[in-house]
């Protein structure tokens, strides 16, 4: 498949959502194929990143000014729900990557630069919690650390990792995100799990790594809508930092639930009810509900992912910036996501039956990825709800300022 790509700086040639949907459609044999075989390879399988690479989907929210396609929240988790129908730790793969091109689009023209002026292509993956040390030095700082479950770290050019800006002295003034070429880092494999095996989710190591000033940027200051571009007038990277990242994290479990459906309703006129005088399943008014059901409990996870979406993406494109309340209900839609979509694909295998759970059945890959991928901490739903609780009742408290 041969797709015109934008070229550096052609920001005529930009997709529509829809084209870039369908891309990703005539893609989902090969994903498909070869997703069994990244959970054994524990990594995607690089004819599937390539393919993607070439029609675009790494593109996704990379600034127009370097051929990237600069795409609202809402194109994001949509591009992530369509791949995850096709393989889960595909769709993981994605997500992260596409999310971390976002936040490299938050630096300094210069870091972006360093990153994509020489290679449009360039990948990158990230963790932004700060398990490193620094050492401030002339024109920077000197970084060791150890970042653990860095997505998509086989295929990454370069990694947006989490660090202490210090003084002088040594001391801690802020929290950072730096941008580190993966050629200066090592990879630890650390990933061994039962479910998104393929997300290649490793530990990164940098050990005394130079990293220049104008690659770090401040975590609080992007997290209450402070970023470091001077290309203002892109409203992409005017979207809540949070919010971006916790609804787009969820976005997977969208296309995995709606896959899981799919694959119980297709066989519902052709399966027995085990044990019942049902020849077809279709027949059951037992398991009418329960597809009804689960179908509901989908629905409901797609309005909350939208609303969320919605939200960020207007706000931005006014040039504002969602207060407290409204950034803690979008961290609860994306708490939402997770409750409704594990729900609703409990109650499908119980529908489908035990038989979901042979090797050979794509069921049992989904059910184990969903369920990976539901307790990532950013999207625990318990957790979620409690931020949008507390942003309701507790009057300008907070118990994170990941907010």
């Amino acid at each position: 498949m041969t797709t015109a790509i934008p070229a550096l700086g052609d920001t005529d040639c930009v997709p529509t959502i829809d084209e870039v949907l369908d891309r990703i459609r005539d893609l989902r044999p090969l994903l498909s194929r070869n997703a069994a075989q990244g959970e054994l390879d524990r990594r995607v399988v690089e004819e599937s990143i390539s393919a993607l690479t070439e029609v675009g989907i790494f593109k996704i929210a990379q600034p127009r000014r370097y051929g990237g396609y600069e795409m609202n929240l809402r194109a994001q988790i949509e591009v992530a729900a369509a791949v995850a129908e096709a393989d889960g730790g595909t769709a993981w793969v994605v997500t992260l990557c596409n999310q971390c091109a976002w936040m490299t689009g938050l630096f300094p023209e210069r870091a972006q630069n360093d990153v994509w002026q020489s290679n449009p292509d360039a990948k990158i993956s990230g963790v932004v919690s700060p398990t490193s040390t620094s050492v401030k030095v002339d024109g920077g700082y000197r970084v060791t650390g150890r970042w653990y479950y860095n997505s998509g770290s086989w295929h990454a050019d370069w990694a947006v990792l989490g660090m202490p800006i210090v003084d002088d002295a040594g001391q801690p003034t802020d929290q950072g995100i730096a941008l580190i070429p993966r050629t200066e880092l090592t990879l630890e494999e650390s990933w061994f799990v039962a479910g998104m095996r393929s997300s290649g989710s490793n530990c990164l190591i940098a050990t005394n790594v130079f990293v220049p000033e104008h690659r770090v940027i401040s975590a609080p200051a992007a997290w209450e809508g402070t970023v470091a571009t001077e290309h203002t007038d892109e409203v992409l990277y005017r979207s809540a930092f949070t919010p971006v990242l916790a609804l787009g994290i969820a976005a997977p479990q969208l296309g995995m639930a709606r896959r899981i459906l799919e694959l119980v309703t297709v066989v519902a006129s052709t399966k027995p009810l085990t044990f019942t005088f049902y020849s077809a399943k279709a027949d059951s008014p037992v398991f009418r509900h329960q597809i009804a059901e689960a179908a509901m409990m989908i629905d409901s996870a797609h309005f909350h992912a939208y609303r969320g979406a919605e939200m960020v993406d207007t706000a931005a494109g006014a040039g504002e910036f969602p207060d407290a309340l409204h950034r803690a209900r979008a961290r609860a839609d994306a708490g939402r996501v997770v409750d409704q979509v594990t729900k609703a694909i409990d109650l499908l295998l119980f529908a489908y039956g035990a038989a979901g759970f042979a090797d050979s059945n794509d069921l049992q890959r989904l059910w184990r990825d969903s369920a990976v991928a539901a307790r990532h901490a950013y999207i625990v739903p318990a957790v979620s709800y409690e931020m949008y609780g507390t942003a309701m009742l507790a009057d300008g408290d907070q118990i994170t300022p990941m907010l």
